[in-house]
């Protein structure tokens, strides 16, 4: 069983920065694939970023340019840097890692972009 838990998040103006952390009960070398997902009001949850276990990266275009997935080895972290954030960018988002073939989620951190 793997635990996830994400933090880092809060209320940001438009324009500004955020860094999420999700941090894991596993060694995230054992991950095969980690990724950050959000949901916003009313809508489906949608894949924002992903990082495979060699280092490969891919992202949605709404945040290509503005959010950086990254892993931190001494901290056992995933990362979500997240700049110049926008309304749209509000949600809550959430760690997903795959341990072997299953996926193990977080329980979420709400971002919101406001002034």
């Amino acid at each position: 069983q793997v635990q996830l838990v994400e933090s880092g998040g809060g209320l940001v103006q438009p324009g500004g920065s955020l860094r999420l952390s999700c941090a894991s009960s596993q060694s995230i070398d054992d991950f095969t694939m980690m990724s950050w997902y959000r949901q916003a009001p009313e809508k489906q949850r949608e894949l924002v970023a992903i990082m495979s276990n060699l280092g490969s990266t891919n992202y949605v275009d709404s945040v290509k340019g503005r959010f950086t997935i990254s892993r931190d080895n001494a901290k056992n972290t995933l990362d979500l840097l997240m700049k110049n954030l926008k309304f749209e960018d509000t949600a809550v988002y959430y760690c997903n890692v795959y341990y072997g073939n299953r996926p193990f989620w977080g329980p979420g951190n709400q971002v919101t972009v406001g002034s």
